[in-house]
């Protein structure tokens, strides 16, 4: 996100915040938003917005996105966004898969398993259906996360500045199971 936001301090979380509205509409209409809070409690803990397999991309949903994006990081963010998404793109499985778009708690709520039960919540729902999950990681603390959820590395996303993020994949339910019984053997 630093890369579209970027820019000074000041008003980083104004722009922030545009960004994570625009980032958010789409994943709320489709209901692939996941939020974490304390029963009875209204403060959200923790947020994972996920894509579906499938998911369509439709030139009116990206353009609806536009104003929020360019008061976000501006022109040249926007072109930033741009440019690290074909990147991340080209990393990206062609098989149907639900993909972590991203996963945030607040500084209150880290160290107590939010994030992990955010994960969880999704990835039994794609356990249900028997469909992989794709995600990528920009910190080792939180790959060892992933890695515990099931999440295996693939590679280093190169050509981003100043970030190597690492693809992980997480195989279907059946496909686990499968492996498991061959390491068992």
């Amino acid at each position: 996100m630093a890369v579209v936001v970027g820019g000074a301090p000041d008003d980083r979380d104004a722009r922030l915040r545009h960004l994570l509205t625009a980032l958010l509409a789409p994943a709320v209409a489709d209901g692939t938003v996941d939020l974490a809070r304390r029963t009875g409690d209204p403060d959200v803990l923790g947020v994972a917005c996920w894509e579906a397999p499938g998911a369509p991309v439709s030139t009116a949903r990206l353009a609806a996105r536009l104003p929020r994006l360019l008061r976000a990081g501006g022109p040249t963010g926007l072109l930033r966004a741009a440019h690290a998404k074909r990147v991340m793109d080209r990393h990206r499985p062609r098989r149907p898969h639900w993909y972590l778009e991203w996963i945030g708690v607040t500084g209150a709520a880290r160290g107590l398993g939010v994030g992990a039960a955010l994960l969880g919540a999704r990835l039994a729902h794609a356990d249900a259906r028997d469909v992989p999950a794709y995600l990528e990681s920009s910190t080792e603390r939180n790959r060892r996360l992933y890695r515990r959820h099931g999440f295996v590395d693939v590679a280093p996303v190169r050509g981003l500045a100043g970030a190597a993020p690492m693809a992980m994949w997480r195989p279907t339910a059946s496909e686990r199971a499968a492996a498991a019984a061959v390491t068992s053997v």
